[in-house]
């Protein structure tokens, strides 16, 4: 059985940083691709950042610049380094993981595999 753990949450005022990490295991091989997405209070759920297997990266266009996603492939652990927080950060922050063959959709019926969320709370 699969199981995605989220860690390094928090409370953050506007432009601090913080690093989320998510660590997978049951994994048969290795996900193609992992994401990182959040809901905010009163909103759907959104993507934010996804890696690839071969390291290509995707971002949401209200994370571009502050916002870098990386992986351990050896531990499988996808990390979220994030700088710069608004308070329009504030939101579940959760991990999620698909198999391939595409990296490159935010559509969330793709991904099979979610972990419970890390709260992440940017205080203006």
């Amino acid at each position: 059985q699969v199981h995605l753990v989220e860690s390094g949450g928090g409370s953050v005022q506007a432009g601090g940083s913080l690093r989320l990490s998510c660590g997978v295991s049951g994994y048969k091989y290795k996900p193609y691709c992992m994401g990182w997405f959040r809901r905010a209070p009163g909103k759907e759920r959104e993507g934010v950042a996804l890696i690839a297997m071969d390291a290509n990266t995707i971002y949401a266009d209200s994370v571009k610049g502050r916002f870098n996603i990386s992986k351990d492939n050896d531990k499988i652990i996808v990390y979220l380094q994030m700088s710069r927080l608004q308070f329009e950060d504030t939101a579940m922050y959760y991990c999620a993981a698909r198999d391939g063959p595409s990296c490159r959709s935010w559509y969330l019926g793709r991904f099979p595999y979610w972990g419970q969320g890390t709260q992440v709370t940017v205080s203006s």
